[in-house]
């Protein structure tokens, strides 16, 4: 008999040589049937790996991010048989799971059309129906490179992998595919799915490499789960940034500039907006804001651990015979900057903040509108303090961060706390007082938070915070990162009550993060449909006819003049015609006037949710707006 300790304590007893699936149907077939794979003494396994004398076991369904991450997995193997099963000349490479979904990655692929999606698609719901079994089988090191000799992906990875670690996964009695696994125990469990878009990529994010064809897709247990995600995912298609700031006219990308948005006047009228935001909030906070270069020798890079750990993002050029680097963040620049003047412990914390451009060569077929971008300024600072100052600093980046979320856009936000990685600076007693400083405060704060474990910056942990849409999907957005390496390596030192140099701390600190990924991420979450404040025009004044045409520019100067975006639609045009020109603009004051507006002084308000109200006198109006301007109320 086997003895199996179950999360709650309980423990069954199951026949020796019984699976993880026998003992968890033994507590409910229902429980079984949502299940997808399990956990054995914490490691995460198929449903038919046998179970030892004794073990703890766990079951994970759909609702976790587990069993998710199996299903959704599961589903790309599935999509990668049906691309086989119609174009078997086609080379599957890797398909793992991602935020929203998983994705499969092909070689040898011609591009692929909505009409290759909808027969794929097909495919996959053939192989859903049949039931496929899924398995998984060990092999030696020759034995996976016999089976996928002809895909050279497949023989790369192979010998990447080191002897005795090598297992694929049969689904059905042929197709099979290379893996570590677990996967659901047949294909009939993938009631629903939706292959979402396609796109290239590069292998192993190299583009040197094969260009390959990407489909994405997801999947779920139930069609009413399906059915509740497409009318999600059609809304989002039509609040996409990309459409939107077109029709809007705020930002545009040129071939000849991957990754580069070109602000047009009205978007730069939001993007001068929100920083005149942060730089009030700056002085309040005891900011000072810096101009910074944009090119550096490679010694810069060198000295802050960059050239050694960043280089492949960045971009690199010869500059009179030497190698410099595009800056693709700012903080050895500010080290810099703070090394230019003696500092005592009086003069900390010194907050230093700066939203110049930065360059960071993302790979072309990850380019993605405004959220993945080459060029792009953040909101950035980087704040030099006494160890003992950490704390009480943290504390008010929270604060400053609930002000801009919760207070002024209304988001809701969660927290992560991201740890060491792998590749890292600096030494483990350092790593672990920077990470309980972040986890202190978090919770000193009463904010919830998960830990993000390896995810870390290589010169620091940090803290992420995440806000919601309108449609609730999550957005990563402000980051606080606590730093001991960079001022150690630039010898960041102030002198101490006790007369002895010491060496400063470093907080570095985004909170929208990239200035161009928050307009997207704004313009899907209002629709377009801005905060007055926001708002590239505020008020829309349309003349009835010709003969009011002077007294509509007097008005709309009159705004102007009193710090309202305001303009005058004189037209030789209807006034329906107007009004549906100022809605589709998404204006959010629009004034008709005409006669009885010049003689009465008194306007009729029309808001863009269709409201109207009379009789509003002009500096009623404008004090009103003026308010609302003021109040930055979204």
């Amino acid at each position: 008999m086997s003895k199996v300790t179950l999360p709650d304590g309980k423990v069954l007893e199951v026949p020796a040589g019984a699976t993880a699936a026998d003992a968890i149907g033994k507590i409910g077939k229902r429980l079984l049937a949502a299940t997808y794979a399990a956990s054995i003494d914490g490691k995460l396994v198929d449903l038919s790996h046998k179970l030892p004398e004794s073990c703890t076991l766990k079951a994970f369904t759909y609702s976790s991010p587990e069993g998710k991450e199996v299903f959704m997995h599961s589903a790309a193997h599935v999509l990668a048989m049906a691309v086989n099963r119609l174009y078997p000349y086609i080379l599957p490479t890797i398909g793992p799971v991602v935020e929203e979904g998983f994705y499969y990655d092909f070689g040898n692929a011609p591009a692929f059309t909505p009409e290759d999606l909808a027969k794929i698609e097909a495919e996959m719901a053939k192989i859903v129906a049949e039931n496929l079994p899924v398995r998984r089988v060990e092999m030696s090191k020759a034995g996976a490179l016999k089976l996928f000799t002809g895909n050279k992906f497949k023989v790369e990875m192979i010998n990447d992998i080191a002897e005795g670690e090598h297992s694929v996964y049969y689904t059905g009695d042929k197709w099979c595919d290379l893996c570590r696994g677990p996967h659901v125990p047949s294909t009939g469990v993938l009631a629903a799915f939706k292959l979402t878009k396609v796109s290239s990529a590069y292998w192993r994010a190299d583009a040197t490499r094969d260009n390959l064809q990407r489909i994405y897709g997801i999947a779920f247990p139930e069609k009413k789960m399906l059915d509740e995600y497409v009318k999600l995912f059609e809304e989002a298609e039509k609040r996409d940034h990309r459409k939107i700031g077109r029709e809007l006219g705020l930002f545009t990308f040129h071939e000849w500039s991957p990754g580069s948005p070109f602000f047009l006047p009205k978007g730069t009228i939001m993007v001068n907006e929100i920083l005149a935001y942060l730089r009030e909030e700056y002085t309040k906070r005891g900011y000072q804001e810096v101009v910074t270069p944009q090119l550096y020798n490679k010694a810069l890079w060198e000295q802050s651990g960059h050239w050694g750990y960043y280089q492949e993002n960045m971009f690199i050029l010869k500059v009179d015979e030497t190698e410099y680097a595009l800056k693709p963040m700012n903080c050895p620049s500010h080290m810099l900057i703070y090394n230019m003047s003696a500092h005592s412990y009086r003069d900390l914390p010194l907050r230093i903040a700066d939203f110049c451009m930065l360059h960071r060569n993302e790979v072309k077929g990850a380019l993605g509108g405004m959220t993945r971008v080459r060029k792009f300024s953040q909101d950035d600072a980087h704040i030099f303090l006494a160890p003992e100052q950490i704390g009480d600093e943290i504390d008010r980046l929270i604060d400053f961060t609930k002000f801009i979320f919760v207070g002024t856009f209304k988001f809701e936000f969660t927290a992560k706390l991201s740890t060491m990685p792998e590749k890292h600076m600096g030494e483990l007693a350092q790593w672990q007082s920077a990470e309980k400083s972040l986890e202190d405060a978090l919770k000193r704060n009463n904010i919830k938070y998960v830990i993000n474990a390896g995810d870390g910056a290589f010169y620091g942990p940090k803290i992420d915070f995440d806000v919601k849409d309108a449609l609730g999907r999550g957005w990563q957005l402000a980051t606080i990162q606590v730093d001991f390496q960079m001022p150690a390596r630039f010898k960041c030192e102030y002198e101490g009550q006790d007369g002895q140099r010491h060496t400063c701390v470093v907080l570095h600190r985004a909170l929208i993060g990239s200035v161009e990924r928050f307009m997207g991420i704004i313009t899907e979450h209002y629709a377009g449909k801005f905060p007055v404040w926001l708002s590239p025009v505020q008020v829309t004044l349309l003349s009835v006819s010709d003969p009011y045409n002077g007294f509509v520019e007097s008005l709309a100067q009159k705004m102007r003049d009193a710090g309202i975006r305001a303009e005058a639609n004189c037209k030789q045009e209807t006034i329906g015609s107007k009004i549906r020109t100022a809605q589709l603009e998404k204006i959010p004051y629009m004034l008709v006037v005409g006669q009885k507006e010049k003689d009465s002084g008194a306007l009729v308000i029309r808001t863009l949710d269709g409201k109207t109200e009379e009789n509003v006198s002009v500096d009623a109006f404008i004090a009103r707006v003026k308010k609302e301007i003021k109040a930055r109320a979204c």
